[in-house]
């Protein structure tokens, strides 16, 4: 079995859902740490979801910061993570480790 640390996604955010992320054939992922920051100088919202399940539910961002998560998620083959956010000034940073058999 081997685990290897990946970089999932880096980028800005679009403003309407899209795929981060897909975990790939044969491959479980587990989702270590999400960041998001804003560099507007509006308070943004950011939406994100594992199979389409909210793991940030439209979650308020204050002007110029970063809100971190170590959410620890388990992520099965095929299932996808998505989001997106009320502005492209939001980035998302999300990474964690694939394990293959």
């Amino acid at each position: 079995m081997a685990v290897t640390p990946t970089l999932f996604h880096r980028g800005a955010a679009a403003t309407s859902s899209t795929t981060l992320y897909t975990v790939p054939a044969a491959t479980t992922a587990v989702l270590t740490d999400i960041v998001v920051s804003n560099t507007s100088s509006n308070q943004q919202y950011v939406t994100m979801t594992v199979d389409g399940v909210n793991i940030l539910p439209t979650v308020p961002i204050s002007a110029n910061t970063v809100i971190t998560i170590q959410p620890k998620t388990v992520v099965p083959t095929g299932d996808i993570v998505a989001g997106y956010a009320t502005s492209v000034d939001v980035s998302f940073h999300i990474s964690g480790v694939e394990v293959t058999a």
